[in-house]
């Protein structure tokens, strides 16, 4: 079985120019592409990820998560 990739979806031709349709991964090499998941983008070689936002389409940004503090009891 061939380990190949096509190419053809990570790269694409606009106004005679190779454009990128892929992110690519910061930590790694330009050439190391992030894998689109639903949820985050992440990286195959090092792990690098990016979760994208909840509620915006297409936004990238890490999510954050706030919580509201526990309540203490005291223990007797």
């Amino acid at each position: 079985m061939s380990n190949k990739s096509n190419a053809s979806k990570f790269y694409k031709i606009e106004d005679g120019k190779i454009v990128r349709t892929h992110r690519v991964c910061p930590k790694c090499a330009p050439s190391v592409f992030l894998a689109d998941h639903y949820d985050r983008w992440s990286c195959g070689k090092c792990g690098y990820t990016i979760f994208k936002r909840k509620g915006k389409k297409g936004a990238a940004t890490v999510a954050k998560h706030s919580r509201t503090p526990r309540k203490r009891t005291k223990s007797t």
